[in-house]
């Protein structure tokens, strides 16, 4: 099997799944539980709590658990445009499903929203950022690294200026496609707030967690026993968070090592596709050596999807959450269809290896010699 949708989803590291089954069978006491198994498990959910702060140079009291990157993104961009009953929220156009249609919903409350556009790589200027604010603008909300085309947005300068012109606004930032991929440090980009998740990274699905500036105060989604500072109530879900914590000790540890290596296999299919397709085309500027958006003009891309998967060959046409839906980034990008029609995403892990790219490019040939002779 040649795994290459890492950017859907990646495996569970070994690590991280024996710790959730010791979690779930031995130390598997409530945190709010007052006895001895009950504190033993807090003691857990503290230790997973710094690991996550770790790998973002926070603190552990900024850290909250969410169960995943999508509900982190909700919990931020609802509960920072109501503290106000109006205003003006900046995104892009090229942002996830979760922050796009958070920003609908409040569009649809009253709050004004500008959908920022990209240029033809899928780039957003900091200048054009600094240009779109406004005197009301309460709240801004962008990616890190888009999901689909591997672009990398300036959000350092973009915090920046968000503070100069609107010192009281909010800032967030989705750092789900930046998480272990490139280093974070939000208390550098003016960050008030910021979106992770655990199943990218070798985590299980169902963890995640949300930045919260030391100081900032939100209203809750939850409402219950007061778990996470009052913010999100429900028992922790002990196993997956310990799991979590593990699955960053181990990234951490191997971070610049891994890195080099999905560089190496971006080059390898990047020279590949030249020598073997040299008509194939590349989507964007590829800011990050993870993901690499690819057409090949003339051949669909659930075509492609499906004789690849015939030799166990994994890509995806897109983001998963689009769910089959023509690519609302490359769109906004201003490709033509056929370009559109025709693309693919892949995306690196360091659990990849020169084999798997040896087998895509294979794939891809197969692929184009069965759909051009139609």
């Amino acid at each position: 099997m040649h795994y290459l949708d890492n950017s859907a989803t990646t495996p569970v590291l070994r690590e991280a799944a024996e710790r959730a089954f010791s979690v779930m069978t031995a130390d598997f006491g409530n945190p709010s539980s007052q006895h001895k198994m009950g504190i033993a498990a807090a003691h857990i959910l503290e230790e997973s709590r710094k690991a996550v702060a770790n790998a973002l140079h926070a603190a552990p009291g900024e850290i909250l658990f969410t169960s995943c990157g999508t509900e982190s993104t909700n919990m931020a961009l609802f509960g920072a445009a109501r503290r106000k009953r109006k205003g003006h929220i900046l995104t892009t156009a090229i942002e996830h499903a979760a922050t796009l249609s958070c920003c609908k919903r409040l569009g649809q409350e009253g709050f004004d929203i500008t959908y920022l556009q990209p240029d033809e790589a899928g780039h957003i200027s900091a200048g054009r950022f600094a240009a779109a604010l406004r005197d009301d603008t309460i709240l801004a909300s962008i990616m890190l690294i888009n999901n689909e085309t591997g672009a990398r947005l300036p959000v350092d300068e973009c915090g920046r200026a968000l503070k100069r012109r609107c010192p009281e606004a909010l800032f967030h930032i989705d750092a789900v496609q930046g998480f272990f991929r490139v280093p974070l440090t939000p208390s550098k980009w003016s960050c008030d707030l910021m979106s992770i998740s655990g199943h990218k990274i070798g985590a299980p699905k169902g963890i995640g967690a949300l930045y919260l500036k030391k100081g900032l105060h939100l209203s809750p989604l939850l409402h219950g026993g007061g778990q996470e500072n009052g913010l999100r109530s429900g028992t922790e879900a002990l196993p997956n968070i310990a799991a979590f914590g593990t699955a960053c000790e181990i990234r951490a540890s191997s971070f610049a090592r891994d890195v080099q290596h999905v560089e190496t296999l971006k080059q390898a299919l990047l020279a590949g596709l030249q020598a073997r397709l040299p008509w194939a085309l590349i989507n964007g500027a590829g800011d990050v050596p993870h993901v690499i958006s690819l057409s090949l003009p003339g051949c669909k891309s659930e075509v492609v999807l499906r004789i690849l998967e015939g030799d166990e060959i994994y890509v995806s046409a897109g983001s998963a959450c689009s769910k089959g839906k023509e690519s609302h980034v490359l769109r906004a990008m201003k490709l033509d269809k056929a370009r559109i029609d025709s693309a693919i995403r892949v995306s690196f892990s360091p659990f990849n290896a020169i084999e798997d790219v040896e087998a895509l490019l294979t794939g891809l040939e197969k692929a184009a010699a069965m759909l051009k002779r139609r």
